[in-house]
């Protein structure tokens, strides 16, 4: 069914969390998260307009369609004029704490024609089960496993036995996912978080921290060595995911019930994820560089309006589990042609061990930006994706699926 984006115009409280205390700076949330959160809150408050906003989310054609008995929402943006062209469809996948507005500059992009390649894109973005208009599941055991299935399920549906694929975040755990259990169905996938943490992994980062150029270029050692630094950096930064995968409906509260709260849990990851540098200074204009106002708040809403922060955190506590873990899926190597792109200040993965899960990896980009990669650079994400579909569609010339 044809679905629209919509809620009442609702009041956004003016209480926010007292001023950060005197030589602080963000480190450790000690001032959440110095992005001059009362500004933020006062924008969305008093300038936010969200019937402007509801045009703007509305101007790509989205649905729902029942899946597994639960109401997935999508856009799916059709290419307007691709005469001649062939069309491939994209399987594309936020994470958290995102949602499909981080797709909302790159769409045009994939759904134009363009003179230089002789492809262009039909492009599918769901919501995730449990975030923004998409159903959470009522009953435990739904995690990115079953993501998969269901994401596969979907693409059945609208006609497509075989697809590209595109994830971050959330997005990549649940594709990376449905690559390995499904190979005969992707076509490529192209991924800016590729995860590999396997025990052979582990092992050959220790050896490389004794000899960093055996397992990283030189002008990259800096992002995986020293890796005490990083290991601590990692754990001091991933509160929020033990929380999450623990705890998700005890914080979910204040993110549910407070504007304020949710503003401050989730904008302080676009401050992490965006430049890690930023931590340490005041991020106010810094992000604002990176992202409008109104493109985060467009975010904010989409869970705020839904009230699905709660169920959004859920996914970890249901992926990150004994008996999720215990499948090892992403233990298995990728069968289907991929590409990583490796932004800045995003995760990074070192060139000596992708090909333990991605040994047939036709392209490895470096580029600048952060985690949120398709919202802060849309062209440099969308050029990188469109150059790696090209060796996909290359290599697929060559060795069709049968």
């Amino acid at each position: 069914m044809v679905f629209q984006a919509g809620a009442e115009n609702g009041f956004i409280g003016p209480k926010v969390a007292p001023g950060p205390l005197e030589a602080f700076s963000s480190a450790a949330g000690r001032h959440p998260p110095s992005i001059r959160l009362k500004k933020v809150v006062d924008y969305w408050r008093t300038d936010y307009n969200w019937t402007d906003r509801q045009v703007y989310f509305n101007q790509f054609p989205q649905y729902k369609t029942n899946i597994q008995g639960l109401d997935i929402h999508y856009l799916h943006v059709k290419p307007k004029n691709p005469g001649n062209k062939k069309v491939l469809p994209l399987l594309i996948i936020h994470g958290w704490p995102g949602s499909v507005r981080e797709f909302y500059e790159i769409i045009p992009i994939l759904t134009t024609a363009a003179k230089d390649r002789d492809f262009v894109f039909e492009v599918i973005a769901p919501h995730i089960p449990g975030y923004g208009f998409s159903q959470a599941a009522s009953k435990p055991g739904l995690g990115a496993n079953q993501i998969a299935v269901i994401m596969r399920n979907l693409m059945f549906r609208l006609g497509f036995k075989q697809f590209y694929c595109q994830g971050g975040d959330f997005g990549a755990i649940i594709l990376q996912s449905l690559t390995v259990l499904y190979p005969e169905n992707v076509l490529g996938y192209h991924t800016n978080m590729a995860s590999i943490m396997t025990p052979l992994s582990y092992i050959k980062y220790i050896l490389g921290s004794f000899c960093p150029s055996w397992l990283v270029k030189p002008e990259h050692q800096d992002r995986v060595f020293p890796l005490w630094d990083k290991f601590v950096y990692r754990i001091r930064e991933t509160g929020y995911l033990h929380l999450q995968a623990t705890k998700p409906d005890t914080i979910g509260v204040g993110a549910t019930d407070s504007p304020a709260g949710l503003a401050a849990y989730i904008l302080e990851k676009f401050v992490l994820g965006t430049n890690r540098n930023y931590l340490e200074k005041d991020a106010a204009d810094l992000l604002q560089e990176k992202y409008s106002y109104a493109s985060l708040v467009d975010n904010l809403m989409v869970y705020w309006i839904t009230g699905s922060a709660t169920t959004s955190f859920r996914l970890y506590a249901e992926s990150f589990n004994r008996n999720q873990l215990a499948h090892g899926v992403l233990r298995n190597p990728l069968k289907v042609p991929t590409a990583i792109a490796r932004f800045e200040y995003d995760f990074y993965v070192a060139d000596g061990i992708i090909s333990e899960l991605f040994p047939n990896n036709l392209q490895l980009s470096d580029l600048e930006g952060g985690h949120f990669a398709a919202f802060e650079r849309p062209e440099t994400f969308a050029n990188d994706l469109i150059s790696a579909v090209q060796k996909f569609e290359e290599y697929n010339a060559k060795n069709p699926k049968k």
